[in-house]
């Protein structure tokens, strides 16, 4: 998780993955043309997004096409999250349980004659 939250410390590389998330399989050549930085600056700041794995990069002839990988990140928001979302969801089936039995509660009950 280190390396994610590296990556994600930089402005430039937090802009790149926005890019590739934008427009998958874009070509390095392409990306480095939306920075005012040399194309050796952004294979570095590339470098960082992959070792994270944030960025995966498939080779196809000459070009390098990017994609954005989410995982590292659902992982991060799953690892502070998922006791909040159980106890949330436990919390909204009480509350439909309660709103349900009280409302059952109160609609009129039919005569049996037998």
């Amino acid at each position: 998780m280190d390396a994610v939250f590296q990556a994600l410390a930089n402005e430039s590389r937090r802009r790149m993955l926005d890019i590739v998330k934008e427009e998958p399989g874009i070509g390095v050549g392409a990306l480095a043309s939306d920075f005012d930085v040399s194309r050796i600056a952004v294979m570095k700041h590339l470098s960082v997004l992959e070792e994270a794995n944030l960025i995966v990069s498939e080779k196809d002839g000459r070009t390098r096409k990017l994609y954005f990988n989410a995982a590292p990140i659902q992982m991060i928001h799953d690892r502070w999250t998922s006791e909040y979302s159980a106890y949330w969801a436990g919390q909204l089936t009480r509350i439909k349980y309660l709103a349900e039995t009280r409302g059952s509660d109160n609609q009129p009950r039919k005569n049996k004659k037998g």
